[in-house]
């Protein structure tokens, strides 16, 4: 059996390193004009640690490397060279061998690797209608459920059954 391409995203599914982002913004008061900077110059390392997994998804990953259904890697968006060596760092802890891809964040992820058959894991609606306009496929990461309209997912494992 021929493996799918599965490519998942790091921040909001590996990581829980959206909210307290935002939550960092909103305290600091950071007007629209600097959320770029915010980003770019962002200690990563304050959220880029075991505090912050989701669901297990450490050992998820595991299950669906141990499946031997996938070719997976890990598609990331980053602002900053520093937040993908911290990533990457982060991740091999874990993985001596799993791809990962850094994405510029003014990139779209459609735009770094082949979509067409490929499934996306990811909380972003908008990555994953990109996804699904590229002839990839879709699936959204939701703690609570929330589709959006899109397959969806709260434990990366759940993956192995789906495909």
């Amino acid at each position: 059996m021929e493996k799918i391409n599965l490519y998942i995203d790091f921040d909001g599914v590996i990581l829980d390193t959206i909210n307290p982002l935002y939550q960092k913004l909103k305290e600091d008061n950071v007007p629209d004009e600097k959320i770029k900077e915010f980003f770019t110059n962002y200690d990563w390392e304050k959220i880029i640690n075991d505090k912050y997994i989701i669901n297990d998804s450490i050992s998820c990953i595991q299950k669906i490397i141990d499946s031997e259904k996938f070719n997976l890697a890990i598609l990331t968006h980053i602002n900053s060279l520093h937040e993908a060596e911290l990533k990457i760092k982060y991740l091999r802890k874990y993985f001596k061998d799993i791809t990962i891809i850094p994405c510029p964040k003014t990139i779209s992820k459609t735009k770094m690797v082949h979509t067409k058959d490929s499934i996306l894991v990811d909380d972003y609606a908008g990555n994953l209608r990109e996804w699904q306009h590229d002839g990839g496929i879709p699936v959204r990461f939701s703690q609570k459920n929330n589709g959006k309209g899109f397959a969806v997912v709260d434990k990366l494992d759940q993956l192995i059954e789906m495909f």
